[in-house]
């Protein structure tokens, strides 16, 4: 039997044993398993996880890093891309459709999922109608979260212009660390004030960094 047994061991486990069923190592074994008709993955799902430290960050290392692992085919990375497009996909229908502050840890794992692992800084706004639906996830672009960066007016004159009655600040800290900067602090407070004037309700800026996540809201900013 060898490897074939092993595959149907864990496939047996994956079936039967509910979410946690299997270590990392494993789920990355059972994604390769379609990359490689026969033979054993287990060396291949170690190897990654030893280069990239965790699954998330294996199903969000770029395509280029992970052929640099032993074994790694173009076949290979795209059963690891594709796991990482449907957990993406199924995060976000937790939050598309559903009121955004009566969902909040949803959203919260979407944006883990979608932001946790990336290399440079992002900023998104979030705008909702007034009955907190999700309208529009704009990207606002790449970069140094700052006035030079981000115009407070344009973010409210975006959100006036889709009929948004609130919005949610998000971005990434590619350190990891989470907590807010001076500049974090300073960029929320003038949106939310340039907000005030016409209606619109910063609900939030939230922080994502590898190691969780920062409210602004939570920490008195806003």
């Amino acid at each position: 039997m060898g490897a074939a047994g092993h595959r149907a061991r864990l496939r047996e486990r994956l079936l039967t044993g509910g979410s946690e069923a299997l270590a990392d190592y494993e789920v990355l074994e059972y994604l390769l398993f379609g990359a490689l008709a026969r033979g054993d993955t287990k060396p291949m799902a170690k190897a990654l996880l030893d280069r990239f430290g965790s699954l998330a960050a294996v199903l969000n290392a770029d395509p280029g890093a992970l052929k640099q692992v032993k074994g790694i085919s173009d076949a290979s990375v795209g059963q690891i891309k594709i796991a990482a497009l449907v957990a993406r996909r199924m995060a976000r229908s937790e939050v598309t459709d559903k009121p955004v502050l009566g969902s909040w840890q949803a959203l919260l794992d979407y944006l883990a999922i979608d932001m946790g692992h990336l290399t440079v800084e992002r900023v998104r706004v979030l705008y909702l109608n007034a009955k907190n639906r999700l309208l529009l996830d704009h990207h606002v672009g790449d970069g140094t979260v700052d006035e030079a960066a981000i115009h407070p007016r344009e973010v409210i004159r975006r959100g006036l212009d889709c009929g948004a009655s609130a919005l949610i600040l998000v971005h990434n800290h590619p350190s990891g660390n989470p907590e807010p900067s001076r500049a974090d602090i300073q960029i929320t407070r003038a949106i939310a004030e340039a907000g005030r004037h016409v209606g619109i309700t910063v609900h939030d800026h939230v922080i994502v960094g590898r190691e969780g996540h920062a409210s602004l809201r939570a920490k008195g900013v806003i």
